[in-house]
């Protein structure tokens, strides 16, 4: 049974509830999205270092990593670290936040991944 003055307080509530919800659930996507940016990230320096490790130059491993992380070159920083047998390959991206809202809180992020190898000389 209704009370008199609780007519509309189920559209109210839903409208008051209807924003946090939306901005939660682009918060998640946003989130997707950076993961998702992080394993590209983090395939592209294993790929680079592969190159470098086979005695690939600094060009050649640039290429390998743009190629493989499917990733926009002028976000792409690739740095290549060798020494004592061993060659690093470090990869940061700058990641945007393009989920409208939550890119507005956050702001764009640095991703970076590392990997090293042996060379193969």
């Amino acid at each position: 049974m209704r009370r008199p003055g609780d007519r509309g307080q189920a559209t109210v509530e839903a409208a008051l509830l209807l924003p946090v919800v939306a901005v939660a659930l682009l918060a998640v996507i946003q989130v997707g999205l950076l993961v998702h940016a992080r394993v590209m990230v983090t395939h592209a320096a294993r790929e680079g270092v592969r190159v470098a490790a086979t005695g690939g130059d600094n060009g050649e491993v640039t290429e390998a990593v743009v190629a493989s992380g499917r990733l926009p070159p002028q976000r792409l920083e690739v740095e290549v670290v060798p020494g004592g047998g061993r060659v690093t390959v470090v990869v940061r991206f700058d990641a945007p936040t393009n989920v409208p809202i939550v890119g507005a809180l956050v702001g764009d992020l640095v991703l970076d991944a590392e990997a090293t190898m042996r060379l193969e000389r």
